[in-house]
């Protein structure tokens, strides 16, 4: 469904009926494209304190234009031209005094940021030995959530924390990039995974087998689309009775996409898609979920284990089927849905809400092993309010409020999470590991 109060805000009549009543002023957000692959403009680097990052080669590959780059917060940074990106290096901040410098060196540039324009600050891993360099790279958290909720005109703030700048090479591509246009107010920490560089950027997964679960229509279907964008044989896995639209699908993304009909809840599912996929997965997808809302008061039995049976338990099923079975290559990525629902919960939904919170769980102690054992990461992407066939049948004033209620004051689109998620599935990716990103548009619940 149209979001016609984003279109309303576009026209000048909007624009001054809405700033007058002091409504949301959101702004059409600049994503990803065949024609336009890459922001437009300047890349601005800083950098606060004594950073050991060597970025410069990095940020050069983004496909962003190196602009002015002054060495240190100090320099004269007042007259800058409109930027598409700024990157912040606070890596070296250990102290309040050198907490300062991240607001002289912002507070210049904060306007100069062009609409749909990108802010990432870099920090370091919290020192267990330090507790002023802990304290003040937490710091760095608050100011970027703060940041992000103020910005405004599309434009997003993003918090890294890392040690390496080649092992975050990817990260920084994204959030640096169109593809990125409703991951807002987030942390991400990069650690020392192998980093698999591909031959071309702009088809990482060339070579590469990936399955998507609950592909065949809405989010899954635009993830099962963008990971064959990016080169990947796509194995459709839907339910049977959607075995038309997965058949449909695959068809139409070609270069080998399968479709798969089978009931993920199924006690045999994983030792099927083991044999679906006979010479090995390198990318598994756990999009696949239901909702039965209902407040616990009213809620029966069923609906309760309906709902964690697809949410939670599939998931665990075949993740352990997968890995025990050796399906995953080395190299491999297990990415599965969360929910801000799982995160900060929601009225009606208690079962909903615990199946996506376990997902977090799952995917906070199954990485360090599955990496260690397997050399599979395990992440997660949580979607806030997305604009699908069931929000829209969500009634008015709740939907708008859900809408609304981020800082981006925007649904956001299935292609977003597919986005992510793509990332989350890079071969460069490694080092991204055990992390739950939000897609929200920074969510003004649970943030």
């Amino acid at each position: 469904m149209a979001d016609r109060y984003l279109s309303l805000t576009a026209t000048a009549p909007g624009r001054f009926l809405t700033r007058r009543l002091g409504l949301p002023q959101p702004a059409a957000l600049r994503r990803w494209s065949a024609e336009h692959p890459s922001l437009d403009g300047d890349l601005l680097h800083l950098t606060v304190g004594a950073s050991a990052l060597d970025l410069p080669p990095v940020l050069a590959r983004t496909g962003l234009t190196p602009g002015s780059s002054p060495a240190s917060a100090s320099s004269s940074v007042a007259a800058v031209a409109a930027v598409a990106a700024v990157v912040l290096d606070a890596t070296g901040v250990r102290d309040v005094d050198t907490l300062a410098e991240v607001h002289a060196a912002l507070h210049p540039v904060v306007r100069s940021v062009a609409a749909s324009g990108r802010i990432v600050l870099l920090g370091a891993p919290l020192d267990p030995e330090d507790h002023h360099q802990a304290a003040v790279q937490q710091a760095l958290e608050g100011f970027t959530r703060s940041l992000g909720k103020e910005i405004g005109r599309g434009r997003t703030v993003n918090l890294v924390r890392l040690t390496d700048a080649a092992a975050a090479e990817s990260t920084l591509r994204f959030l640096l990039s169109p593809k990125s246009a409703y991951v807002s107010g987030q942390l991400i920490s990069v650690g020392a995974g192998a980093v698999t560089v591909p031959d071309d950027w702009s088809r990482p997964l060339a070579g590469r087998t990936a399955l998507v679960t609950g592909a065949a229509r809405g989010i899954g279907a635009a993830v099962a689309e963008t990971l064959a964008r990016d080169g990947a044989r796509v194995v459709v896995l839907d339910v049977p009775a959607a075995e038309r639209d997965a058949r449909d699908l695959a068809a139409r993304l070609g270069g080998g996409a399968t479709a798969l009909p089978l009931d993920i809840t199924a006690t045999d599912a994983g030792e099927r898609i083991a044999a679906e996929v006979h010479d090995g997965l390198d990318v598994l997808i756990h999009n696949a979920g239901v909702t039965r809302d209902r407040r616990l008061v009213n809620m029966p039995a069923e609906r309760w284990s309906s709902v964690l049976d697809v949410n939670l338990a599939s998931v665990l099923r075949t993740t352990d089927a997968l890995l025990a079975k050796g399906a995953l290559r080395p190299g491999g990525r297990i990415v599965a849905t969360a929910s801000i629902a799982g995160l900060a919960g929601n009225a009606g939904q208690t079962n909903y809400g615990a199946s996506k919170a376990g997902v977090a769980g799952l995917v906070r102690a199954l990485a360090p092993r599955a990496l260690a054992e397997h050399g599979v990461t395990v992440n997660a992407v949580a979607p806030g309010f997305i604009e699908t066939k069931m929000t829209a049948a969500v009634p008015l004033f709740i939907r708008e409020a859900g809408r609304r209620m981020n800082s981006l004051a925007q649904g956001g689109l299935p292609v977003d999470v597919a986005e992510t998620t793509a990332w989350l599935a890079h071969p460069a990716s490694g080092a991204v590991n055990g992390q739950v990103v939000r897609v929200c548009g920074q969510s003004l619940l649970g943030a």
